[in-house]
């Protein structure tokens, strides 16, 4: 099954949720991550994903057109930007929402390092949760 997770930026959230379905669901899931723009991986996320054993050093930011020859079966958004802007996919990809908090924003207030990955940390276990389900909760929501 190929699954794309879709933010703003494929900076974070996309970029964990791509992390966790390989290290968690590489024998189900062909997972990608995109956005609808670029920003660059996110090292608060490459710090907080390795903390939890998975290394995403390696995953670079891409734009969803980089993708667009991909047939995918289904693109998660991860963000309500993504969500609201989400291109249109050929075929019988099926588009289901499942929104995370943004790490970056939530920082924006901390007043520590350590504050701040709290935020990433949160999120990250978050998405993990998420992967865990999967596939399964992808079919039950896509046929509803």
């Amino acid at each position: 099954m190929k699954v794309l997770f879709l933010c703003t930026g494929n900076s974070c959230r996309s970029q964990m949720a791509e992390g966790w379905a390989r290290a968690l669901k590489s024998g189900a899931i062909e997972a990608y991550s995109a956005g609808i723009e670029t920003h660059g991986l996110n090292p608060s996320t490459v710090k907080v994903m390795a903390e939890a054993g998975v290394d995403i050093s390696g995953q670079r930011s891409k734009h969803v057109d980089e993708l667009k020859n991909i047939a995918f079966d289904y693109v998660v958004t991860v963000c309500g930007h993504a969500n609201e802007h989400c291109p249109l996919f050929p075929g019988k990809t099926k588009i289901i929402h499942v929104g995370f908090d943004d790490p970056p924003k939530l920082a924006k207030s901390a007043t520590s390092e350590e504050e701040v990955l709290n935020h990433y940390r949160r999120v990250r276990d978050e998405i993990k949760t998420f992967v865990e389900k999967l596939p399964e909760v992808l079919c039950n929501r896509g046929d509803a």
